[in-house]
């Protein structure tokens, strides 16, 4: 600066003073911020230690270091691959293709992609773009965790998956609005610390939004039979394979669950996974199903030693079973009231569970109307009050409108299946479920048993693939795990009550003989005489 241009005295010492301060506040910022970038990629600190090795050997002995480095680590990966292959994976394999995948895929072709997807805002004559915070691969998906520019929200993400999804290379995204992983559970001396590191490393971020993609569809294939659990968990029922390739898992305890899916899309294969989930519970009597199937036997029928009742054929024994079950919840009712608000299933008070393979066809179709009638009020007061005391409906439909199922918004867990309109999907799913990403009006014909189900905290749904069980495997189970025989409880005869005897009023008891009842109310004499003989003519009776 030329101070010589002012007219005025520079006070040299005073300009020397607060450049100097200002240097070094400048110096300090750099240096902190270094420091915070060192911090937030700590991870990167091998690598960079790695290639200034690799550039002070080079310089010192040349290629051949690098040469037998490389042989090495290439015998000892192999070794590890062969030995404990998960672990390899784990830690080597994934790895890699998070890195190479947030360089090439990701970072590469962020900002353009941000732009023409429409999520770039404008501010003050600049752009502010989403950030990209982190990439975790796993098998089959990438998980991208993204902080929103201020003046944005998760529904923006919504709308613009699928442009997401396509413009990154892959046909299916993912977004969730809250972290997809729990807090783990610590245990041990240091505890506490771990759960204060937790509470900062898992707190709430309104401003993250994670997107999923799905980088190779492991739906596909047809789920095996998963294995029989040796005592079920009813908050943890395993069902299927999500396409994040974890297990799906059923909450059934205290809830209802509605089946919903066109013909032929797998409606069966959430039923008979859901059963053979419970197998070892019906074998030991600490779960008694209930089975209903007005199809006349075409779909439970082969499993027939898996329920303590079962009925096919007759509308009228539909009616009885589903008054029995209300009349089972009213007794739990009696025992429990004041007691706990939920139901422990046990071998002497059992989890009931009533699977109806077909509910429209008992609500909307069945033609006697009293019968209907019946089913429509057994069903209502089941599932308002049964959840809590252990009477729980497993239904499915094919039309999950209101007018053909009209308890459908009695149910808190629904499945949808392939279904063959728009709107039935946030009809069964809840409205806004489509937009959410839940196309489940688009599963082809040929991925029978794929459905979209909603998480436990979670709005957003998720994409699972049920076991398929076929005839044989349902016979043997059906022999393995039979239901003990039903033991109905004995009626209770109830005295009627005794009449009250009349009194004269001086404490001593008159007898008045009741007069008898008629069969038939009484017609007017005239009336009879004109019914019985018209004495006139002379003709016969009437």
């Amino acid at each position: 600066m030329n101070f010589r241009r002012f007219q005025i005295t520079a006070p040299w010492p005073l300009v020397w003073t607060v450049t100097g301060l200002f240097l070094l506040l400048r110096s300090i910022v750099a240096v902190v911020r270094l420091a915070v970038f060192a911090v937030r990629h700590w991870r990167a600190w091998p690598l960079v230690a790695l290639v200034l090795l690799a550039i002070d050997g080079y310089r010192s002995h040349g290629w051949w270091p690098h040469l037998l480095v490389l042989l090495v680590a290439a015998a000892g990966g192999g070794v590890w691959w062969w030995k404990g292959r998960e672990s390899f994976h784990h830690l080597v394999a994934l790895r890699a293709v998070t890195v190479w995948r947030r360089l090439w895929v990701y970072r590469r072709q962020w900002h353009e992609v941000m732009s023409l997807c429409g999520l770039v805002k404008k501010y003050d004559g600049g752009e502010v773009v989403p950030r990209l915070l982190s990439v975790r691969c796993s098998y089959a998906t990438d998980e991208l965790v993204v902080r929103m520019p201020k003046g944005q929200n998760p529904e923006v993400y919504h709308k613009a998956a699928r442009d997401l999804a396509y413009s990154f290379g892959t046909r299916h995204c993912r977004v969730f609005s809250g972290r997809r992983q729990a807090p783990p559970a610590r245990t041990g001396r240091l505890a506490w610390l771990l759960r204060l590191v937790d509470r900062v490393r898992f707190r709430d971020r309104p401003r993250h939004v994670w997107l999923v993609f799905i980088r190779r569809d492991p739906l596909t294939r047809v789920v095996a039979p998963l294995p029989v659990p040796a005592r079920p968990d009813f908050t943890a029922l395993p069902l299927g394979v999500r396409e994040d390739l974890a297990v799906y898992c059923l909450r059934l305890l205290a809830t209802h669950v509605l089946i919903g899916g066109a013909t032929r899309m797998g409606k069966g294969s959430v039923i008979w996974s859901l059963l053979r989930s419970l197998a070892a519970g019906i074998r030991s009597g600490l779960v008694r199903v209930w089975a209903i199937d007005p199809k006349g036997g075409m779909e439970l029928s082969i499993g027939r030693a898996l329920f303590s009742r079962y009925v096919d054929d007759d509308w009228t024994r539909m009616a009885d079973l589903l008054d029995d079950a209300v009349a089972r919840m009213r007794a739990r009712q009696q025992a429990l009231r004041g007691k706990v608000r939920v139901h422990t299933p046990s071998v002497d008070e059992p989890l009931i569970v009533v699977v109806i393979d077909e509910i429209a066809a008992l609500l909307a179709f069945l033609p006697d109307s009293d019968i209907r009638h019946r089913i429509t009020q057994a069903l209502g007061l089941l599932l308002t009050q049964g959840a809590g005391l252990g009477v729980l409906v497993v239904a499915a439909t094919q039309d999950p409108r209101k007018e053909v199922v009209s308890v459908r918004d009695f149910f808190p867990t629904r499945i949808a299946l392939g279904l063959t309109e728009r709107a039935h999907v946030d009809l069964l799913l809840g409205d806004g479920a489509r937009d959410r990403g839940a196309l489940a009006d688009q599963i082809p014909t040929s991925a029978k048993g794929v459905a979209y189900v909603l998480l436990d905290g979670q709005p957003e749904p998720a994409r699972v693939r049920f076991s398929y069980l076929p005839d044989d495997v349902i016979r043997d189970m059906a022999a393995t795990f039979p239901a003990p025989p039903e033991t109905q409880p004995e009626p209770i005869d109830v005295p009627a009550p005794a009449k009250p005897v009349r009194s004269s009023g001086n404490g001593r008891h008159v007898y008045r003989p009741t007069p008898p009842k008629q069969a038939a109310p009484l017609l007017p004499p005239s009336l009879l005489n004109a019914l019985d003989l018209n004495t006139t003519n002379g003709s016969d009776p009437r």
